[in-house]
């Protein structure tokens, strides 16, 4: 049997090979052990296997002496306003985000309602891997409760960030691909409180997905032709637990996750200048933005957690990742695809344009993503000779390496989970990315590209 994925802030694995209810029943013990006394929140996307992963992580919370408040199928961001909104002391989602069918996972909250951060993610890992869980004796049982209302809560907050009665008078026809994972639990409602004809693509959330889930341009190529045959004005597309948008403009061009943040950011920097937060994968658009309206700009290691961690450090107004997660402090710190929709709506409404002319007003630039083969002992001394044949360039080793020029950049991180580095490149054109990609696999010492 293989071991699960393990991140910071969670854990993800094939059902019966890496992730089994014993391993996920151990997981969930070494957290309840490391939470103050109180209830924990339990969610789940739509996945088939989510049912049984489910029956296995309450019944360790209530072994573990703690009550249990299910709350059903929700998206990720859904999860920690509900920690924070039923005063729970932690919570738990039950979701592989974009990974294929057989995969499952947890992710846990704390109670403020974010995923926990490196300390405590560390600490839970420390006593998962101790393999001796504190179960209570038949006298301290934990409790279970079912939570029947889920979103009321979340819709509101979002409401909250928006013109609501100038998005109504505007009826945007929206088509929402949910692919039958947790998105469409919030999102119908919330698309509907905004006044718009919503055509809606893989609503059941029973996890049989329409197209293979992670939301990028080849994965979506079913889907762009029917935004614009259907009429809408947008087309928003979520990952399987919500925490991500991708967008697709009313001619059916897929523009992506890497603009979802750009697109927010440009909108809200333009009402409450503040600092913004992106970490150090997410396209240069956002650091060009920082400077047009003239405010800070940090950028932090890859993960939600490390992004909210410096959020909450420079008190940003903003925040997120280019995979299309968008982090705002009003509604949660959490990457949260509702509050994206709302935003996008919001901005075009205010500015008067299509979703293609606001894209079109952004800077351009271009990614290529690439892998290189290489053990793990190798990556100190490939990251040396990758800076040194780049010396033109600025080196930060902030997250592995990251090289930057007036107008492109390139990040070299090792995987913790393969022996490889992944490999990210932006640059004005494709190209020019492409380029900066194969000169760093030319120059590894003892890499192959992959």
């Amino acid at each position: 049997m293989n071991e699960p994925i393990i991140s910071v802030s969670g854990l993800r694995g094939i059902i019966g090979d890496s992730l089994t209810p014993e391993i996920a029943a151990r997981y969930v013990a070494a957290f309840a052990e490391s939470l103050p006394a109180g209830p924990v929140v339990v969610t789940r996307d739509g996945r088939h296997t989510g049912p049984m992963v489910s029956a296995a992580v309450q019944s360790a919370l209530m072994a573990a002496g703690r009550t249990c408040l299910s709350a059903g199928i929700a998206a990720t961001p859904t999860t920690g306003v509900l920690v924070r909104h039923l005063g729970a002391v932690g919570g738990i989602q039950i979701s592989a985000s974009h990974n294929p069918p057989e995969y499952n996972g947890l992710k846990l909250f704390d109670r403020t309602g974010r995923v926990i951060p490196a300390g405590p993610g560390q600490a839970v890992l420390d006593r998962y891997r101790a393999g001796s869980p504190a179960w209570s004796d038949s006298d301290h049982l934990g409790e279970y409760h079912a939570i029947d209302e889920t979103v009321t809560a979340h819709l509101a907050m979002v409401a909250a960030i928006c013109d609501v009665d100038r998005i109504r008078q505007r009826r945007f026809k929206v088509l929402l691909d949910a692919n039958n994972g947790a998105g469409s639990v919030l999102g119908v409602p919330l698309l509907r409180e905004l006044g718009c004809d919503v055509t809606l693509l893989g609503g059941e959330p029973n996890g049989l997905f329409g197209h293979t889930p992670e939301p990028t341009a080849e994965n979506l190529s079913g889907v762009l032709a029917l935004v614009q045959e259907s009429g809408a004005d947008i087309g928003f597309c979520q990952d399987p637990d919500a925490d991500r948008l991708a967008i697709i403009d009313e001619t059916g061009r897929y523009i992506g996750e890497e603009y979802t943040v750009s697109l927010c950011m440009d909108h809200v920097l333009r009402q409450t200048p503040g600092t913004v937060v992106t970490n150090c994968s997410t396209s240069r658009m956002t650091q060009d933005l920082a400077e047009k309206y003239k405010v800070p700009f940090f950028r932090s290691k890859v993960g939600e957690a490390n992004v909210v961690d410096l959020m909450l450090q420079e008190n940003a107004v903003l925040g997120g990742e280019g995979n299309g997660g968008l982090i705002d402090p009003r509604v949660g710190f959490v990457r949260d695809s509702f509050v994206g929709m709302a935003l996008v709506l919001d901005a075009m409404c205010a500015r008067g344009i299509p979703i293609s002319a606001m894209t079109d007003d952004l800077p351009n630039y271009a990614i290529h993503k690439a892998r290189v083969e290489l053990p793990t002992d190798r990556v100190p001394a490939a990251l040396d000779a990758i800076e040194k044949h780049f010396s033109d360039a600025t080196a930060d080793r902030l997250d592995g390496l990251r090289l930057d020029w007036p107008n492109k950049w390139l990040l070299i991180r090792a995987s913790n989970t393969e022996p490889i580095v992944r490999v990210v490149a932006e640059a004005p054109t494709l190209d020019e990315a492409v380029q900066l990609c194969e000169a760093t696999s030319a120059v590894a010492p003892g890499s192959a590209g992959g």
